[in-house]
């Protein structure tokens, strides 16, 4: 029914005037049965394959044929302009992976029929409105110039990272602008947010493992308690951000798993942590990563033990450029009226878009999903967001884009 009639909630949507009437009825249609189907069976990072192979069969079956597929399981898609005179190109992501969350909405009939997997992050959302930029700019092309990249991103959840992969495959290479957005749930929803500066926190991961030496739990002056030593790391570790950084970054260091010992009656030998460093700054970035390991290196000696130190970096943080938030403000005003832009604070958590904005001037805006129904956070098994949102978002992020390539 890509391509077939209209859907009553896709009517629905029309006739009550919530859009900017730049997607078709078939193109809503389209949309929305992408986001439902999406929902309906979601896949985890890096193993996007049903949802792969329904973008570009959504694609062909509105003449967008040529579509490219990246890092496995993603997908783009390259539209031009046939207008003459200048225009700049711009990328679009819409991310396209779920997360391992059993759902708890037995109120939506495209609840997911996959146990223990759910959208539970929007990603259903912004794959879709992904979908629907495409195939207005396609139906469009006689009416700009310049060149739109729609990327449908896997793997934005966990590594391997498909932004990552965006950077290193060099795919934003000759684009001038890049575009990021996600459901916000502290936004109403019909409303719509994006702040210039560190949107994001850059996330790395690290590994530490203390050695000491075993002993008998009753002659602890024989050995050297790896335990003790890690004790000591985690309460050391938390003076990098209290002392070191300034106290409007916001770094977190967090220690998530802790490995070791064997019986109540020896002590320890080897404990392992691991856990993540998040900050702001790109600059700071590279000092909380090595102070982590100069405090594991320096606590361990302290103790008559050694440490193992490796660190893998994750995603940069998502910076949004002024004039890009200055125009989004426009735009939001002319398409929903100007009680539409908020602003929100910026995020603690991470988004693998960071690398889309390491490399171009860029905006990660956010699409309000508040209301009566859909009021619980993402990653949690009751979050939702409703259809009334998807196509309204869509024709902002068109209409955006459009203004972008136009400026």
């Amino acid at each position: 029914m890509f391509a077939g009639q209209s859907r009553p909630e896709a009517q629905g949507i029309k006739m009550n005037g919530l859009t900017n009437n730049l997607l078709s009825e078939t193109e809503c249609d389209a949309v929305l049965e992408l986001r439902h189907a999406m929902h309906r069976e979601p896949e985890l990072s890096n193993n996007e394959w049903k949802t792969q192979r329904r973008i570009i069969e959504a694609l062909e079956a509105f003449g967008l044929v040529g579509a490219k597929t990246f890092h496995n399981t993603g997908v783009y898609i390259d539209i031009e302009g046939a207008a003459s005179g200048p225009g700049r190109s711009v990328v679009l992501r819409g991310d396209i992976d779920a997360l391992p969350i059993h759902e708890q909405r037995d109120d939506l009939p495209y609840k997911s029929q996959v146990p223990g997997v759910m959208h539970a992050c929007g990603h259903d959302v912004h794959g879709s409105i992904a979908l629907g930029t495409a195939l207005a700019f396609h139906r469009m092309r006689p009416n700009f110039s310049g060149k739109v990249r729609v990327i449908f991103q896997p793997a934005e959840e966990a590594e391997p990272l498909g932004g990552r992969s965006v950077a290193e495959a060099k795919m934003l290479d000759g684009f001038d602008l890049a575009v990021g957005l996600h459901v916000h749930t502290d936004i109403p929803a019909g409303s719509y947010g994006a702040r210039a500066g560190a949107v994001t926190k850059s996330s790395d991961q690290f590994e530490v493992e203390f050695i000491g030496i075993m002993a008998h739990g009753a002659k602890p002056n024989a050995g050297v308690d790896a335990i003790s030593i890690a004790g000591a790391f985690i309460n050391e570790l938390q003076k990098v951000v209290s002392r070191e950084m300034p106290v409007d970054d916001g770094a977190i260091i967090t220690i998530g798993t802790i490995r070791g010992g064997e019986a109540t009656n020896i002590i320890c030998p080897s404990v392992t942590l691991t856990g993540t460093i998040r900050t702001s700054s790109s600059e700071r970035r590279t000092l909380l990563v090595r102070r982590v390991g100069e405090i594991a290196d320096g606590v361990a000696s302290m103790h008559r033990g050694r440490a193992r130190f490796s660190s893998l970096a994750g995603e940069p943080p998502v910076i949004n450029d002024s004039d890009m938030v200055d125009r989004f403000r426009d735009t939001v005003i002319k398409v929903a009226g100007e009680d539409k832009f908020v602003q929100r604070p910026a995020s603690s958590g991470s988004d693998d878009f960071g690398y889309y904005s390491d490399l171009l001037p860029s905006i990660y805006f956010w699409i309000g999903s508040q209301e009566p129904g859909n009021d619980t956070g993402v990653h949690t098994p009751t979050f939702g967001a409703s259809d009334k949102i998807v196509i309204p978002a869509t024709e902002l992020a068109v209409q955006y884009c459009l203004d972008l390539i136009r400026e």
